[in-house]
C-alpha cells in the first residue's frame, strides 16, 4: 500500500480544540465533570500521547472547522440560511474527532472510531451529526463512503438525515454538487457521484442482518431510544471494509439504566476520568481506558441545584445563550416547580440527570436525608409492623419491617387549614432473599452487583435455584421471637401456596393482614381497623397500596422515618415507578420498573400496616386525628 502523505501537525492558526480544552480548566467555560475529564485528557495525550503512537493534527482539525463554517448553512427558523458557526464547545468536539491520529505500520489514521456525545434537548446534537455526515462523505478522503443516519426506526433515522438534506439545499456550493433520490421532501438518499459516495438513512428494521453494508460512518441519533444493539452493531459490522471509520452517538440522557445508552454513558465516563472505577467526585486520574474512544458528556456536578440555581445550566447545555436562550429554560424550570409529573423528563432531556425510571417515584434530594446506620436489635420487645413482598420463584423476595420510635409535630391541612398535629416516627429495614446457585447470571441480566450486596451482607443468597420460603418463615420466626409482632401484611401471591404452609410447620402465631399490590383492590379491614374506623365514624377499609405509598411519601417529607442503610433498598426506591387512576390514586408499579423494587414495596406495606390500624392489640386512639 501507498504511503498517504502525511499533512503538517502545526498550524499558524489558533488551535481551537486545545484552546476550548484550557479554557475549560481555567473556568472561563462553565463545564461539568465529564466535559472537564475530558478536557484535562487532550492536554494530557498531548504530552504523553506520542510514546502510545498517537499525535494531534492541528492541520485535519483546523481543516474540519473550516469546512463547517464555511460550506454549512442552518436551517429553521431564525437560523435559516445562516452560516454553521461553531461554538467553541462544537469546534472542540470536531478537532478530536478528526485531529487526533494513530500510527498503524506506516500510516496515520483517525484514533476514534467510537464517538458518544451527551448533551442537553436543543443544543443543537442533530445538525452537528448531519454536518458531520456530510464532511464524512465529500471531504474526508474516503472513496466511495456510505454515511448511515441510524436509529431504532425509520423515522427516527430520517430526523437527523432531513437535517443534511436541509443543509446541502441551504448551501449553492454543495447543492451543485451532491444529487437527491426522492421528489422534494421526500429525499431517502444524497449522492456525491463523482466519489461514488452518498449518505442514506437506515433503521434497525431495514437491514438486521447487515449484508453488504460498507460504512464510513454511522450517526445513531437518540440512543437512549434504542430498545437494543442492533442498529449500532450492524454498522460496525461493516467497519471491517474501512481503514478509519467512525460510529457517532449523540443522545440526552436516558431513564433506563439496563439500556445501551447507559452502558456507553458510563464507558464514556471511565474513559474521560481515566479509570475503570471512577468515584462519586469523578476526579481525573488519566489511566488509559479506551484509546479509541472519545466522549463529551454534558452533566452538572453533584450538588448542582438546576431548578434553584441557573449557574449550573451551562454544564448541561454548552449551547446555552446561543441557539437555547436561559429564558427558555427559565419557563422549562418553571414547568417543573409547577407541574412534578413534568420533574424527572425536564430533569433527563435539559439537565442530563439520569432517572432511574420515565416517572421515578423517588429522587435521591428527597431520600438521601433519611438514611441511617443502626442496629435493629436496639429495637428489641417493641411493636413492629411486618410485611412480605413474596417473588417469583428466580427473583427477590423481600420482608419490610416498621418500628415506632416517636411522634413529632407536623402541619397538617384540616378542614382547609393549616393545622399542627403530632404524628408519630418510625425506623425502618429490610431483609431481602434471591436464590444463591443463580446469583452471577442474574447479576449480569439485571445489571445489579448481587455478588457484592450478598458478601456484605445486604441480602440473604441461600442455595438453590429458586427463593426457599422456609428460610423466610424462619426470619418471621425470630423476629416474633425478639418484637412484639402486630401483623404481617402480604399479598395473595405465594401466600397461600408457598409462605403460609411454612410458617404453619414452624407453629408462627402472628395475625396475616391482606395487603394488595396493585392500585385497583383493597384487602378486607381486620378486627382493629374496624374498631379504629368504628371510632371515627367512617367506613372500614383494608390496607391497599394507594394510601401505604402516600404513608412512605408523607413521612419522608416530613422528616418522620429513618431508613437503615442499605443498597439493595436504595436501588429499589430509585428504580420504582408509579401507575395512577384518575381519581390521583398512585402506587408501585412492578412492571414498568427498570429495576428489582421488592425492597420499596414491601417498605410500603409494612408502613401501611403500621398507619392502618392493623395490629393485635392496636392503640386506636392513636389514629384518632
Amino acid at each position: 500500500m501507498a504511503k498517504r502523505k502525511s499533512p503538517p501537525t502545526t498550524s499558524s492558526t489558533t488551535d481551537r480544540g486545545t484552546q476550548f480544552a484550557k479554557d475549560v480548566i481555567a473556568g472561563k467555560f462553565v463545564a461539568g465533570p465529564h466535559v472537564r475529564n475530558t478536557c484535562r485528557r487532550h492536554l494530557d495525550d498531548l504530552k504523553k500521547g506520542p510514546k502510545r503512537g498517537l499525535r494531534y493534527n492541528q492541520e485535519l482539525a483546523d481543516r474540519v472547522c473550516r469546512f463547517f463554517e464555511t460550506k454549512l448553512r442552518l436551517n429553521g427558523g431564525q437560523f435559516e440560511g445562516r452560516p454553521f458557526k461553531l461554538h467553541p464547545s462544537q469546534a472542540f468536539k470536531l478537532s478530536m474527532i478528526f485531529g487526533w491520529q494513530k500510527k498503524v505500520g506506516e500510516d496515520w489514521v483517525r484514533r476514534f472510531r467510537r464517538v458518544y456525545i451527551e448533551e442537553g434537548k436543543g443544543n443543537g446534537k442533530s445538525p452537528f451529526a448531519a454536518g458531520l455526515g456530510l464532511y464524512a462523505m465529500m471531504a474526508d478522503g474516503e472513496p466511495g463512503a456510505e454515511i448511515y443516519p441510524i436509529a431504532a426506526h425509520r423515522d427516527q433515522a430520517m430526523i437527523l438525515f432531513r437535517d443534511a438534506v436541509a443543509m446541502v439545499k441551504q448551501s449553492p456550493d454543495l447543492e451543485s454538487r451532491l444529487k437527491f433520490s426522492g421528489g422534494p421532501g421526500r429525499e431517502f438518499n444524497i449522492a456525491w457521484l463523482a466519489k461514488a459516495s452518498f449518505m442514506r438513512p437506515l433503521s434497525r428494521e431495514a437491514g438486521k442482518s447487515g449484508s453488504g453494508l460498507r460504512p464510513h460512518v454511522g450517526l445513531a441519533d437518540e440512543v437512549h431510544e434504542h430498545p437494543n444493539r442492533d442498529a449500532l452493531e450492524m454498522i460496525e459490522r461493516g467497519f471491517k471494509f474501512r481503514r478509519q471509520p467512525i460510529l457517532l452517538m449523540i443522545t440526552n440522557s436516558g431513564s433506563d439504566r439496563n439500556s445501551i445508552a447507559r452502558e456507553e454513558h458510563e464507558h464514556g465516563v471511565k474513559v474521560a476520568a481515566g479509570t475503570a472505577t471512577p468515584g462519586n467526585d469523578f476526579a481525573y486520574v488519566g489511566e488509559v481506558i479506551d484509546d479509541t474512544t472519545f466522549s463529551f458528556i454534558a452533566s452538572l456536578d453533584p450538588g448542582d441545584d438546576p431548578l434553584n440555581d441557573p449557574s449550573c445550566w451551562p454544564k448541561a447545555n454548552p449551547l446555552l445563550g446561543t441557539i437555547l436562550t436561559e429564558d427558555y429554560l427559565a419557563g422549562v424550570v418553571a414547568q417543573a416547580k409547577a407541574m412534578p409529573g413534568k420533574l424527572n423528563g425536564i430533569l433527563r432531556l435539559h439537565f442530563c440527570v439520569w432517572t432511574d425510571a420515565e416517572t421515578a417515584w423517588m429522587t435521591r434530594a428527597a431520600l438521601e436525608p433519611c438514611l441511617a446506620d443502626f442496629d435493629p436489635a436496639e429495637h428489641h420487645g417493641k411493636r413492629i409492623w411486618l410485611s412480605g413482598d413474596l417473588s417469583q420463584n428466580r427473583d427477590i423476595t423481600a420482608m419490610g419491617a416498621v418500628v415506632e420510635t416517636g411522634e413529632v409535630e407536623v402541619e397538617a391541612v384540616r378542614d382547609g387549614e393549616v393545622q399542627t398535629v403530632w404524628k408519630p416516627t418510625y425506623d425502618a429495614w429490610v431483609e431481602a432473599w434471591t436464590p444463591g446457585d443463580t446469583l452471577d447470571a442474574r447479576a449480569l441480566r439485571d445489571k445489579a452487583p448481587y455478588r457484592e450486596w450478598a458478601d456484605a451482607g445486604h441480602i440473604h443468597a441461600p442455595k438453590g435455584q429458586s427463593i426457599r420460603f422456609d428460610h423466610v418463615a424462619q426470619a418471621l420466626g425470630e423476629y416474633a421471637h425478639d418484637f412484639d409482632v402486630q401483623c404481617f401484611a402480604y399479598d395473595r401471591y405465594a401466600f397461600k401456596r408457598g409462605f403460609e404452609p411454612e410458617c404453619d410447620k414452624l407453629g408462627i402465631s402472628v395475625e396475616f393482614v391482606e395487603h394488595p399490590q396493585g392500585g385497583t383492590k383493597k384487602g378486607k379491614p381486620t378486627d382493629a381497623m374496624k374498631v379504629a374506623a368504628e371510632q371515627e365514624q367512617r367506613e372500614a377499609e383494608g390496607l391497599w397500596m394507594p394510601g401505604s405509598v402516600r404513608e412512605v411519601e408523607d413521612a419522608i417529607m416530613e422528616g418522620r422515618i429513618r431508613f437503615r442503610r442499605n443498597p439493595v433498598l436504595i436501588s429499589a426506591m430509585m428504580s420504582a415507578v408509579t401507575d395512577e387512576d384518575r381519581w390521583g390514586n398512585h402506587w408501585l408499579a412492578k412492571e414498568r420498573a427498570a429495576n428489582k423494587i421488592d425492597c420499596a414495596v414491601a417498605i410500603c406495606m409494612a408502613l401501611g400496616a403500621a398507619r392502618s390500624g392493623a395490629s393485635s392489640g392496636f392503640d386506636v386512639s392513636a389514629m384518632i386525628a
